[in-house]
């Protein structure tokens, strides 16, 4: 648990960056932000002048071609992140985006810059990471995930692997909330390969039916947005239910 809030202290949560201002009402359908994978159009490898090597720049390629470099899967990128980790620094610092390195986690992500000072006409000028609302069904269940890998990583697990059954009675308790009903697979799988995409959650080799949920998902909401907001979607959930139920007695 403090190795949990280590991480929410040091690592911007992008949910708190792009998120609705406002109290603790949570965000509703069409109101949750998140980023999408970097559109930026990276320089060249071979024919870039910005002063690195070139193992730096073909790992800087990479980072700005698809958001996020993690050591697993990309180990000799990673490594040219982690040793070129200034020069890198500055090139991104001079197109208002910075590099979040977790060294530890073997992760390295792309984020915009977010100037208090700037207005918002300059901002969006200078944003190279577009900005994505997210459905409501989309975000019960990156919070789901979320609060499943907490749990998992607290009691030690170092691969955190969840089956598909398992994500739908998660998301029970929430349905109420959306449009789509427990037996609807077509709706999760889409929005499973949505996060996929932003390799929030990864492919099990020869298993459909469970998915590894990445170290990356701890940058997109903090522990202390987590538990927030799930207590008051749990508390709307239940009076949709109950309103429901009134409806259904009535009739």
């Amino acid at each position: 648990m403090n190795e949990e809030k280590q991480h929410s202290q040091q690592a911007p949560a992008l949910f708190d960056q792009y998120r609705t201002r406002g109290p603790t009402q949570p965000p509703t359908r069409n109101e949750m932000e998140t980023v999408e994978d970097s559109p930026v159009e990276p320089p060249s490898a071979e024919t870039s002048e910005v002063g690195m090597p070139l193992e730096a720049r073909r790992a800087l390629v990479l980072l700005l071609r698809q958001g996020v470099v993690m050591a697993d899967s990309k180990r000799l990128a990673f490594e040219a992140l982690c040793r070129h980790e200034a020069l890198i620094a500055e090139y991104l610092g001079n197109i208002f985006m910075h590099m979040l390195l977790d060294m530890k986690a073997g992760i390295a992500i792309l984020l915009q810059q977010e100037t208090a000072d700037r207005d918002e006409e300059a901002d969006e000028a200078s944003r190279l990471i577009n900005k994505r609302t997210l459905s409501l069904y989309d975000t019960l269940l990156l919070l789901v995930l979320r609060k499943y890998y907490q749990e998992r990583e607290t009691a030690g697990e170092q691969k955190i692997i969840i089956d598909i059954e398992r994500i739908e009675a998660l998301l029970a308790p929430f349905l109420p909330l959306t449009d789509s009903s427990r037996a609807e697979r077509r709706t999760l799988n889409g929005s499973l390969t949505s996060l996929k995409d932003k390799r929030l959650i990864g492919a099990v080799r020869g298993d459909d039916e469970r998915v590894e949920i990445t170290p990356v998902i701890r940058y997109v909401v903090n522990a202390d947005f987590l538990e927030r907001l799930l207590n008051e979607y749990a508390r709307l959930a239940d009076e949709a239910g109950a309103q429901t139920d009134e409806e259904a007695q009535d009739a």
